[in-house]
């Protein structure tokens, strides 16, 4: 029997463990989706976002409810879903409470250091009753994260999300404390309160890390960005994959090994 305790979400609900099968699932977290399929509940995923693109043969076939904040409510609705899943930072809770209207069982999740990836493969296997497949992903997670080792030479960097304005992460985000294992520390503006701030180039500023990073996501960062960026500043500037430092979920696995081939 599975301890309630163990299945509080990070809002503090309570949720109790229902059989896969009689599940209805619509998730509004990409990585979530992901975490699902590899938790062998991809038969109980009824609904998923346009975002939701891993992994690809398997998702291909689940309904398209929208994107992770413009979802199509109704469409949700005619899926019938008995649970939902979204993230605080990923989706919009005005959205959220509207679809809590008639789906019975809202998970909220929020992953926000590495670790964090252990308690949410425990509660969603908890939920769906996949303890055992949670279980695996846990094992996998410790070893990987083990078999990290700290740099010698810590780093300052600044992690771009976005251009136009262009966009960074505050110290306090999953990126951020998955770039720590690595480690570098994350520049953000001074007096900054945003999760993710933006910015403007200047000297002053750019005398205050050692190295940017670019990421491959949500902005489509390239290596030609990385050329004109590395010709502007005169500092080492490096294209990284978004998926690996940003995705939670089973994929964090991945994302620790990923870490050790970053170049500082």
């Amino acid at each position: 029997m599975t301890n309630d305790v163990s299945l509080t979400d990070a809002i503090g609900q309570q949720h109790q463990p229902v059989a896969a099968a009689q599940a209805r699932i619509v998730s509004l977290v990409p990585s979530i989706t992901e975490l699902i399929c590899d938790l062998g509940l991809a038969s109980s995923l009824v609904g998923r976002t346009g975002f939701c693109i891993h992994p690809a043969d398997v998702v291909q076939a689940i309904p398209k409810t929208g994107g992770t904040k413009d979802v199509n409510i109704e469409k949700i609705r005619r899926l019938a879903p008995t649970h939902l899943i979204v993230n605080i930072d990923e989706n919009e809770k005005p959205t959220v409470d509207l679809l809590a209207e008639f789906i019975p069982h809202v998970i909220v999740t929020h992953p926000n250091t590495p670790r964090d990836n252990l308690a949410l493969y425990r509660l969603l296997g908890g939920i769906f009753q996949v303890e055992a497949a949670a279980g695996q992903l846990c094992t996998a997670f410790e070893k990987a994260y083990a078999d990290l080792t700290m740099p010698v030479n810590p780093q300052r960097v600044l992690y771009c999300i976005w251009k136009d304005p262009w966009m960074s992460i505050a110290g306090d985000t999953y990126i951020a404390n998955m770039l720590k294992l690595a480690g570098c520390e994350v520049w953000a503006p001074e007096n900054n309160t945003l999760r993710y701030p933006a910015f403007s180039w200047n000297d002053t500023m750019a005398a205050q890390f050692d190295s940017v990073l670019l990421s491959t996501e949500p902005y489509r960062f390239t290596e030609a960005h990385v050329d004109a960026l590395e010709r502007q500043l005169g500092k080492p500037v490096q294209l990284v994959d978004g998926e690996m430092l940003s995705w939670y979920g089973s994929r964090a696995i991945q994302g620790l090994m990923y870490l050790k081939t970053l170049k500082f």
